[in-house]
């Protein structure tokens, strides 16, 4: 007969789904197979805590995504990796969630080596679970605090390593003044619709990137640079710009409709079935500033208001006036090995010329198709380093490659 696993043996075995998918340092591998999610999970089934999917927290009403959530595991292990904190670590969390990601903390940074662990939440609720189900789990020695993340706790501080587990869209000075020189600072940046994680070294007054990946996160409570506009009028199309972007959203609703014609450029990129092209909208964001993200909703997709969109919740597009164009993939089978071709769709006065610049990011990412830019903050009242920037109110962000 067969027995229901364990806690113990559902934990071990999502770690190892985890290690057979990307490396992991030793030390986050063990706090993995240590802390118990499920402590942290309460009402859940012990299954459901140890599968490798995110599990809302707190409900957002009227939104599409909630006030809190807790994390992926993978992507908890990737940005713990990231992070390298080292045993006797100061560590501040931005996002105090569930409490798994600062008990997991508490078992990298170590409390019998002094390590110190504080993570801050502005909902009241989200802070009292994690303070109870860290007393519950045996960390009675991490630091709830319950507070604006944006602040930052100054009272601990400095910080050998900060890590944010929301979505951050501008660093605010508050932890560049708390982040010691030579500190580590691991976020999920978002600009250009995008969000990565961003692993950054301080040195003076730069954070200089070191890696960075794809990952998706709840933004953060009190940073409205990031702007959506519907594209017709059921709102099942819109457009995810920045501020600093000049966008006029009821130009583009006309330009979308029907008796407007698409037309499509390929670019000469193929890719497989499982192959990753994020890397398009990424590179494109290097030297481009036109580029958004393009969401079409699954009604969007069921009315086939528009064609083939690489990832239809979040596809790049590039902006100018009333003209658009937008990634998309096809399938030729000219290729078996890469089956698919990329491409961009284009509406407007000047949408091809839009495409063909499209195509253009896709063909240099196309040449170098696993290059990661450099990412240096600055902030804002100092000079921008070379490269292209991209200018919000409190830093810059300049990426070369």
């Amino acid at each position: 007969m067969s027995q229901t696993p364990t806690a113990d043996q559902l934990r071990n075995r999502l770690v190892d789904d985890i290690l057979s998918a990307r490396d992991l340092p030793s030390d986050v591998e063990q706090a993995m197979r240590t802390v118990p999610r499920d402590t942290f999970l309460p009402g859940i089934q012990l299954a459901n805590a140890y599968t490798d999917q995110a599990v809302t927290l707190k409900d957002n009403p009227g939104q599409p995504l909630p006030l809190s959530c807790a994390s992926v595991p993978s992507v908890v292990a990737m940005m713990l990796g990231q992070l390298a904190a080292r045993p006797g670590d100061n560590v501040l969390e931005i996002g105090a969630g569930t409490g798994y990601n600062a008990a997991l903390l508490a078992e990298l940074v170590g409390v019998d080596v002094d390590g110190r662990v504080t993570t801050v939440d502005i909902d009241p609720d989200v802070a009292l679970h994690a303070r109870t189900t860290l007393n519950t789990a045996g960390y009675e020695h991490v630091t709830v605090i319950e507070r604006n993340g944006l602040l930052g706790a100054h009272e601990h501080a400095p910080y050998d390593r900060i890590i944010a587990t929301v979505g951050v869209w501008d660093i605010p000075a508050t932890w560049w003044d708390q982040l010691a020189d030579g500190g580590r600072l691991v976020l999920p940046l978002r600009w250009r619709g995008q969000t990565r994680s961003v692993a950054l070294t301080r040195h003076g007054n730069q954070l200089v990137s070191d890696g960075m990946e794809l990952c998706g996160f709840v933004p953060i409570i009190g940073q409205n640079g990031e702007k959506t506009a519907p594209l017709n009028t059921a709102d099942t199309l819109r457009l995810h710009y920045d501020q600093d972007q000049t966008i006029a959203p009821d130009v583009l609703t006309h330009t979308l409709q029907a008796d407007n014609p698409a037309r499509e450029v390929l670019s000469a990129q193929r890719i497989g079935g499982e192959e990753s092209f994020d890397g398009v909208w990424l590179r494109a964001t290097a030297h481009d500033d036109r580029v958004c993200r393009l969401e079409a909703t699954p009604e969007a997709m069921e009315q086939a208001l528009i064609r083939r969109p690489a990832t239809p919740a979040r596809t790049p597009a590039l902006i100018d006036d009333a003209s658009l164009a937008y990634l998309t993939v096809a399938r030729e089978d000219a290729d078996p090995q890469r089956p698919f071709r990329l491409g961009a769709t284009a509406y407007g006065p000047r949408g091809e010329e839009l495409a063909r610049d499209l195509v253009a990011h896709i063909d240099a990412w196309g040449a170098a198709r696993l290059a990661v830019p450099r990412l240096t903050i600055t902030p804002s009242d100092t000079g921008d380093a070379p490269g292209h920037t991209i200018s919000k109110p409190e830093t810059r962000i300049t990426l070369t490659y």
